[in-house]
């Protein structure tokens, strides 16, 4: 190879490794996983919904989220960011002696889009790490930053035995001037029996003191699901399927990929 061709050649590759392991953020689209992916749309029993909450711990905020969901007689699933597990580990204690299941989000939320194979993988191994030891439960969801599902993460899960779900209603109450009403309506485009509900505990990532807007929309949801005749419940209580074997053939071929580039 000349020259040019060889430089030229050395510049593309960090475009195809880049490409390679952001291809399966299209599972991000509800469309695309709700027809190819429904346990990674959250879907499960159609007479359940499952209640969890992303960001946390956060000692401002996740304590008023356990005491309304004990006040309303609802235990949910947490996606845990690993460091704050290792700040904060007496409430994540709390949490799961409450009976609320922990799961893993993340070490810290990242950018999802630039290619950080050996970054992503550490991160998540520390996040699994600081769960079980800080719970003595080994975690059993995982659900990465943004919804965005990289090939590293897709591997990276499958190695930790950890099973990824995105969801199928959330309430955008991270934005700025989101209020109960428009999470409400926002929850209510997709809510149906079977589905997983995203929230935020805490404003961590979020609109600053949007987890107040979170807690005042929490019991209007779990009336609204009641009415319809939805026990509210964690993942564990959900029904999500198992993911079949060709889900992890395609997150072993987009990690392959990834990695050959």
């Amino acid at each position: 190879m000349n020259r040019p061709r060889l430089l030229a050649a050395l510049a593309a590759a960090p475009a195809a490794v880049a490409v390679a392991d952001i291809l399966p953020a299209a599972t991000w689209l509800p469309t695309v996983r709700a027809v190819l992916f429904p346990a990674l749309d959250g879907r499960g029993s159609r007479d359940h919904v499952a209640l969890t909450f992303d960001d946390g711990p956060d000692p401002r905020s996740t304590p008023y989220f356990l005491r309304e969901l004990d006040r309303l007689g609802v235990r949910a699933t947490f996606f845990l960011q690993g460091a704050a597990v290792l700040r904060h580990p007496a409430l994540v204690r709390r949490m799961v002696t409450e009976g609320h299941e922990a799961a893993v989000h993340c070490w810290e939320h990242q950018p999802p889009w630039l290619p950080r194979p050996l970054a992503d993988r550490a991160g998540l191994e520390r996040a699994v790490a600081a769960v079980r030891e800080t719970t003595g439960t080994q975690p059993r969801w995982y659900r990465p930053p943004f919804g965005v599902l990289t090939a590293t993460r897709w591997w990276a899960a499958r190695r930790l035995g950890l099973q990824p779900v995105l969801w199928t209603a959330w309430g955008r109450d991270w934005q700025p001037g989101a209020d109960p009403d428009s999470v409400l309506a926002q929850l209510c485009e997709r809510l149906t029996g079977g589905a997983t509900v995203l929230l935020h505990d805490s404003d961590r990532n979020s609109a600053p003191a949007s987890w107040r807007t979170t807690l005042a929309a929490l019991p209007r949801l779990v009336a609204r699901c009641r009415a319809a005749g939805w026990t509210v419940g964690p993942l564990a209580e959900h029904g999500v399927p198992v993911a079949p074997q060709r889900f992890w053939r395609a997150a072993s071929a987009w990690a392959t990929s990834a990695d050959a580039g």
